[in-house]
Order: C-alpha cells, then structure tokens, then sequence
C-alpha cells in the first residue's frame, strides 16, 4: 500500500505510475493496519487512538454484561486484565490534546460503568477506593516500561535508536 500526498500543493503531477511488488499491483490508501496500528498519511496518531477509545468500550461492555454479579476485587481483577491493556499508547508520537483526552474520558466512564459508579462521582475517590491507576499513570507506566525495555535491548541497531531519540 502507498499513500496517497497529504499536501496537493507541492505536487509535481496529479497521476503517479502503478508501483508493483512481486507483479501484484499496490494500491493508494489514506490508512492503513499494522500489527494492530493505525498508520494513516498525515502520521498522527489520532486515528489509532480513536480506534482504541471503540475497544476500550467494547472490552468494558462485553465485561459489564458478563460479569455484572462478580464481587468487586474479581471485577477490579478483570478490569486490569482485559481493559487496561493500551500496549501500544507507548508508540505515540503525534497526536491532538482533543484525541487523548477523549480517551482519558473514555476511560474514566469505562470505569464508571464497570463498577456502578454515578457520573458525577469524584474520580479520584473511586481510584483510591478501587486501587486502578489513574489514566496517566497508566500511560507514564507504558511509556517507562518501553524505554526500559529498549535501553536493556542488545540489538546495535535499537540502541543507536534510543541514544538518537532521546
């Protein structure tokens, strides 16, 4: 898949000649899907983020209609297992305040309904009460674990990578 030029402006032509690979012709896509992220042309990380707000609402209804009797330390348990895995937030580079903090959102009423909360509780009440981490601490712990992750890393190319990035 090719993208398609997100700024017409600097265009020298307006058709470009079929790429092929292996004699399968590629297609021009705004977006794509790899390994479970969203890459689309302009690079921001928006379109991954929405995609994660959708499953986290979907992780947390499923949870919710299954497990609705559970006691509280089995639904704190299952929602630390199945709801809280943004792995890939880590991978962020380029987004909009707008897009995280709809997904700061979306996590606080995921948490809400998980457990029966009113809206219009006190958030760091019922954090405390439950023992989850806030929205970003998880996203710190994410990003830390990354890191760390990279710096143990043996392979040359992932340390001239980090040593470059950072």
């Amino acid at each position: 898949m090719v993208f398609n030029p997100c700024n017409r402006n600097k265009c020298i032509a307006d058709s470009f000649p079929a790429f092929t690979v292996s004699g399968c012709q590629l297609k021009f896509v705004n977006q794509f899907k790899y390994l479970g992220h969203i890459i689309d042309n302009t690079f921001s990380d928006d379109s991954d983020i929405n995609r994660e707000i959708k499953n986290l609402f979907t992780r947390t209804n499923v949870r919710c209609r299954r497990f609705k009797h559970c006691s509280r330390p089995v639904k704190v348990r299952l929602f630390q297992t199945f709801c809280i895995c943004l792995y890939d937030t880590a991978l962020w580079s380029n987004y909009s305040i707008g897009a995280i903090n709809r997904l700061a959102s979306c996590y606080t009423k995921c948490l809400k309904s998980f457990f029966g909360y009113p809206k219009y509780s006190s958030v760091t009440a019922m954090l405390m009460e439950l023992g989850v981490p806030s929205f970003n601490t998880l996203i710190y712990n994410y990003n830390v674990s990354l890191e760390n992750r990279l710096n143990e890393c043996d392979n040359i190319l992932v340390k001239r990578t980090v040593v470059f990035n950072l």
